[in-house]
């Protein structure tokens, strides 16, 4: 079933003409062999440049999106070049195959190419083997980012449709991975086509060691990745090893458990389980551009090493209660999975994941207060502090939620379900920002705008959240329309019923009472009155005004390590 929220987008129109195409790339690498500054460029610089290639050879607006792979391409080609063979990683879309004579199958990562000579994939993924390249046949980006951030790849090149290459690409630039793309010819999601003569040029990209490396973001995603790594965890908690083996990685349920243990046992599993680690590397991001921001520069991996373990272990901390938070939202919502696997009160039931969450907030308190022995005592009460406070707006904003799902007949509109957002989600956002700028020196001055600023980044990030839930692929055995299923109040449901008219009102407030088995006709059916609404376009532009006003307030930010870092988050975190 199409994705309702991914519609074309009307400046992602691949150029039907090849002669147009081989225009816009010679010009694009005629650009960047001028190209003054920095190639980590912002993405408000590429989009610029290309349209201006696009008024130059008097081609339509609507090929912007072609265009801008095209220079981005080019403008990291020499840093590409940088990257031994074996560090590079080749993406290769599934939709190249021929569907009907494919004999692959799929695992957790991707296609597995069975080399049956029906498609070009064994040809492209054949050649790049040969050179050392390691290869994923994959659309989505979870496998990709777990590469990168397990240190295994440090170039990226792909041939993907230009939807993709826009989620996916875009992040991966911007923390300082380059990368090369052919888009394919169109957007469609089967039986694809590209230009196969460019991807095997691509593929040969000569390997010459020399370049300036990217300054980005890299080496401190993956530092904060490392920390839930077993043996990282077990030092930064400073426990005892073998707990792990004991937990429900090797499939025992609670009560296979040694009682005395258990419940760490299953905190400490859940913690190392799954994630994005978004929170912890934005405390050591945070704490690193107060430093001088050396860990995002071009000696990064060095300066990103030297972390002290005391930030790290609050950094840790700041996850810890993210973790404890999904346990009670699971058992609230009563979701069936949670990084792939069931959801803790599932597996061993509600009391032991209730006990489970509370463990995870006394772990984290634990952990910020123990660092007063390595760090000034004034820091650490302040970070305990704002966590707390962070701790009790976070229940105030799920028990608004609770309570509007307990009373459904209450009318919600917009603004309120914003203000629930900006209880539920932006606190963690600012807590892990200011925890890392206090630990580097006092904030006040700047304490008010980071308030507003991880306002704007939480509240855009839930909305983006609710665009994703209405996906039919959800990732993590996510169930589809998961909100609308829960009877969570979201701003699309409360857009829709300020748009719709007094029928279709009626008709959307009844689907939520369908019974359990007309789940798939409900949610189809929620989306068809969306659509009709029109609130995707209006949730696509809140985000976008969020977004808008988080750079704003970044841009007046000083120093310029700390603008730099809370640009990224704007463009990174509200991605859409």
């Amino acid at each position: 079933m199409p994705n309702p929220t991914a519609e074309t987008d009307p400046l992602k129109v691949v150029p039907a003409a090849r002669s147009d195409r081989e225009q816009i790339r010679r010009r694009a690498v005629e650009l960047a062999s001028r190209w003054e500054g920095s190639r980590s460029v912002a993405r408000h610089r590429l989009e610029s440049h290309a349209r201006s290639i696009l008024g130059e050879l008097g081609l339509p607006e609507a090929h912007l999106g072609w265009s801008m792979v095209a220079l981005a391409s080019a403008l990291w080609r020499e840093q590409v070049e940088a990257i031994p063979y074996a560090r590079r990683l080749l993406l290769l879309p599934h939709c190249l195959r021929d569907s009907a004579a494919c004999q692959g199958e799929y695992d957790d990562r991707g296609l597995l190419c069975r080399d049956c000579g029906a498609c070009r994939l064994s040809e492209f993924r054949t050649r790049a083997r040969e050179k050392g390249y390691h290869v994923l046949i994959a659309e989505g980006s979870p496998a990709v980012i777990d590469l990168i951030l397990r240190g295994e790849v440090d170039a990226i090149l792909g041939a993907a449709c230009l939807n993709s290459l826009e989620k996916v690409f875009s992040k991966i630039l911007s923390a300082g991975i380059p990368c090369m793309a052919v888009p394919l010819l169109s957007n469609s999601c089967r039986d694809t086509h590209t230009d196969e003569d460019w991807v095997r040029e691509m593929i040969e990209t000569p390997y010459r060691p020399g370049a300036a490396p990217l300054q980005g973001y890299m080496h401190l995603l993956r530092v904060a990745r490392r920390m839930f790594e077993p043996s990282e965890l077990e030092r930064l908690l400073g426990e005892p090893a073998g707990v792990r083996g004991e937990a429900e990685g090797n499939g025992r349920p609670a009560a296979a458990l040694d009682p005395l243990t258990a419940t760490r046992a299953i905190a400490r599993d859940f913690l190392g389980r799954g994630g994005k680690h978004v929170r912890p590397f934005v405390t050591l991001a945070a704490f690193d551009a107060m430093r001088g921001g050396r860990a995002a520069g071009p000696d990064g991996a060095c300066w990103a090493a030297r972390l002290p373990d005391p930030v790290r272990r609050i950094a840790l901390a700041i996850e810890v209660f993210h973790k404890a938070s999904l346990v009670h939202d699971d058992i609230e919502d009563d979701d069936p999975f949670r990084y792939g696997q069931p959801a803790l009160h599932r597996k061993h039931g509600t009391p032991v994941a209730i006990n489970v969450g509370d463990y995870l907030i006394g772990l984290g308190y634990r952990l910020v207060a123990s660092q007063r022995q390595w760090l000034p005592t004034e820091a650490v009460a302040d970070v305990l502090g704002r966590l707390g406070e962070a701790h009790t707006r976070l229940c105030e904003g799920q028990g608004a939620e609770l309570a509007w799902r307990e009373a459904r007949h209450k009318p919600l509109g917009p603004l309120e379900v914003l203000k629930i957002y900006a209880l539920k989600t932006a606190p963690a956002f600012d807590a892990a920002l200011v925890a890392g700028l206090r630990l580097a020196g006092p904030i006040a001055a700047q304490r008010e705008a980071l308030a507003r600023f991880a306002r704007h980044l939480g509240v855009g990030y839930q909305v983006l959240n609710d665009l994703e839930d209405g996906e039919p692929d959800q990732p993590n055995k996510r169930t589809a329309g998961g909100d609308v299923l829960g009877r969570r109040p979201t701003v699309l449901w409360a857009f829709a019923l300020e748009n719709l008219d007094p029928e279709g009102r009626r008709e959307l407030q009844s689907l939520v009472a369908a019974p359990p088995d007309e789940v798939h006709r409900l949610v189809d059916r929620v989306r068809a009155l969306y659509r009709r609404a029109g609130v995707y376009e209006q949730a696509k532009a809140l985000v976008a005004k969020h977004r808008q006003r988080a750079r704003e307030i970044a841009a007046a930010i000083d120093p310029p390590p700390l603008r730099q870092l809370l640009d990224y988050l704007a463009d990174t975190v509200l991605e859409g």
